[in-house]
This record gives C-alpha cells, structure tokens and sequence, in this order.
C-alpha cells in the first residue's frame, strides 16, 4: 500500500442563500434557511462500527482470515491420535508461522494529486502524517506504528475543510488511548468518535461567532493506520478505496472502505425527518447534498450530524494502495 490520494471531481456545494437578510433579521444565527418540516419519520439511524466482511479466499485473503485457518487445524491436529512429539512439532510451527505473520509491519506512504475546479478558490483539503506514533506516545505495548492521512471536502467556503485539517488530528493525538488497554479497537474507535464531536464543535462554536456567522461545510474521510489494521472515519460523500490483489484470478479489485452519506438513503433520510427536516431534490432542506458534515451549523438542528462511520480492515500482503478521494 503505498498512495493515499486526493483527486477531485465535479464540485458540489449548496445552493446560494437569498439576498442580505441576515442584518435585518438580527442576532439570531443560522436562521436564513426555509422552515424544517417533518413529513414522516422513522427510527433508522446510523450503523457504527460496521466493520468490513472479513476477506474471502477469492480475494487473496487477509492474515486474519491465514491465522483463524492455522488455529483451526492445530485444533483438529489435537484431536487427532498422534505420537506427542509429532503433535508438538505441529503446533511449534503453528505458532512459528502466526508469529511470523503478526510481527510484519508493512510500510505506508502518502502521496497527494489535487485539481481546483472552477471556482475562485480551492476550497478541499488533505492532510498525510505517516508517522505520528511519537506524538501519540505513551502508546499500548500491542501498538508499534501509528499513521494519518485525510482528505476534506469543504463547501460554502474553505474554513470548515482548513478548520478540519489543522485541528481534527491535533484533538486524535490528544484523545488517542494511552498506555495498555483492554481492547486497542474499542478504545480506538471511541477515540475516533470523541475526535468528531469534538472537532465540529470546536469549529461551530467559532463559525456562531462570526459576524455573519460562517456557513462553511465540509467532508471528512480519514484513514487512521495502527500496525497493519486501518480504522476509516467518514462523514459526507468522499471515498477510500482499497486495491488488493487477487492471486487466485490474478487481477486487482476495489474494495470499498467507506460508507457514502447523503439525503437520499434510507437511514439518512429517517434521521433528518425525525429531527424536523426535510429532503427536497435529493437535499438537506433543498439545499445541502450531504446528510453528514464538519460545520454547516445551519442544519444540525435539522438532523446533520458529525457523527462518523467507522470501518475496520486488515491489511494483507497482497493490498497495494488505498485511495481516499473526494467526489466534489
């Protein structure tokens, strides 16, 4: 795995608000949007912490997948009546093979290629960090290297996206679990989490201070490497995508690592109208093209939430590169 890039396509911003209403209309922020009706609504909400399927022989297989195949034939080898030593040698080499597996540390690079579009500015952003494990530190004795790389993409200005970029891995290094941990992913994951809120938060509290107060927006996708497993935080539209080779049909295959958030699905939707919004023309309000966002404080009362996707995936021998790339 040697890219994570950041390659633009056609922009995506919400439509322009109407005429300068805002002094007229006084203190009150966020205000200038058509009223939030509810038409209907459900109980579907997100799904956290739905982790990858874990890959199947067909795509060249993960090392958890070699691991669990190991343990399972030394099981059977034990049921088996065999001379002890033959059954010892069995099992040494069992573990000779999972230590092997498990103490290989593959390298990660970060490369970047961006496009502006045809606006004035360059309203996205990227961050490649492909080491921070010293600013993580004190780390877990189960943890030796920890990566970061990001890609936002803003909307209605660059200040959420340049907010995002500076702050959101600065609030990850200070909440990332110190010393030894039950459970490196779950600590991991509700670090991942705190890190949202907390960074939203952070900026909407800056933006509701502004006169006018800022209407910026934007996307995060980040890939948070710890050894060879990738923790993929998204909010918004923006992609990561793995390449992994498959030996058996000797081709490469994208593998999806994010979960894409707009108004138009289901659960997207059901939250939105539970929260009093509304989706008009496949937007927020008719408006805002993501149901998920850094800043657009404007719409968090109406159901857009920093509340991000959390994926899991195994790197294997056979991965060479992960992309994360934003759509807009």
């Amino acid at each position: 795995m040697d890219l994570f890039g950041d390659l633009p396509e056609p922009e995506r911003s919400p439509r322009p608000a109407a005429g300068n209403e805002e002094a007229q209309r006084g203190p009150l922020l966020f205000d200038d949007l058509p009223p939030a009706s509810s038409t209907d609504s459900g109980s579907g909400g997100p799904l956290l912490f739905d982790d990858l399927p874990p890959a199947s022989s067909g795509d060249s297989g993960s090392l958890d997948t070699s691991m669990s195949q190991m343990v399972k034939n030394e099981e059977k080898g034990a049921k088996r009546k065999a001379p002890e030593e033959e059954k010892n040698g069995s099992e040494e080499l069992v573990e000779k093979k999972v230590c092997k597996a498990s103490s290989v540390i593959f390298g990660l690079k970060g490369y970047v290629a961006e496009r502006k579009g045809e606006r004035e500015e360059m309203q996205d952003a990227h961050v490649i960090l492909n080491d921070i494990t010293e600013e993580c530190r004190p780390l877990s004795s189960l943890i030796t290297r920890v990566s970061y790389f990001a890609v936002f993409d803003g909307h209605g200005g660059i200040r959420a996206s340049k907010f995002a970029a500076q702050n959101l891995h600065q609030n990850l290094i200070r909440k990332f679990p110190k010393g030894d941990v039950i459970s490196v992913e779950k600590t991991v994951k509700r670090c991942l989490l705190d890190t949202f809120k907390h960074t939203d938060e952070e900026f909407l509290k800056q933006a509701s201070s502004q006169k006018p107060a800022w209407k910026d927006g934007s996307t995060a996708t980040c890939v948070l490497a710890v050894d060879n497993i990738l923790y993929i935080a998204n909010l918004g539209d923006s992609r990561a995508i793995l390449c992994r080779y498959n030996e058996e049909s000797q081709k490469h295959a994208a593998l999806s690592l994010s979960k894409e958030h707009n108004p138009t699905q289901y659960e997207e939707r059901m939250r939105i109208q539970k929260a009093g919004g509304n989706v008009r023309d496949g937007r927020v309000l008719g408006v805002l093209e993501v149901s998920r966002s850094i800043g657009d404080g404007q719409y968090k009362r109406c159901g857009v939430t920093s509340v991000p996707d959390i994926r899991r995936c195994q790197l294997t021998p056979n991965d060479r590169m992960c992309s994360t790339q934003q759509l807009g």
